[in-house]
């Protein structure tokens, strides 16, 4: 993989399985051990596989060879703009609650075209490439 340059993307794609995978292990464990917390926590227990930005944050800072004061600055700023995507998802989510979607789109394909549509808003801050 080294002639292609696939060795970055590859770590990624497996830090990111591992938190995917944990999440999941810890979703079945809290469905048979605390089916009353798995209950309150619903829908927002598997987007805690949302974390993988924490570990992008730190495997950025990892390869960039960022200092200390760096990575905390980059650690927090990242922080403040997933806070702010997560943010903007919920009241769309609460939007999109009260909305009568055609049938085709409710449930779970409505949020997906939510996230694609907030995915490419927020595409936009990296700028227009010739």
């Amino acid at each position: 993989m080294e002639p292609l340059g696939l060795e970055k993307f590859l770590q990624t794609l497996a830090f990111i399985l591992v938190i995917a995978a944990l999440v999941q292990l810890i979703d079945i464990v809290m469905k048979r051990f605390a089916p009353p917390l798995h209950a309150a926590l619903g829908i927002y227990l598997p987007l805690i596989t949302t974390n993988c930005a924490v570990l992008g944050v730190a495997v950025l800072n990892m390869k960039d060879g960022n200092g200390f004061v760096k990575s905390v600055v980059f650690g927090f700023a990242a922080a403040v703009g997933f806070a702010f995507a997560l943010l903007i998802f919920t009241g769309l989510r609460e939007k999109i609650d009260r909305a009568d979607p055609p049938r085709c789109f409710k449930g779970v394909a409505i949020s997906l075209v939510t996230a694609g549509l907030l995915s490419l808003a927020f595409m936009g801050f990296s700028g227009l490439v010739k």
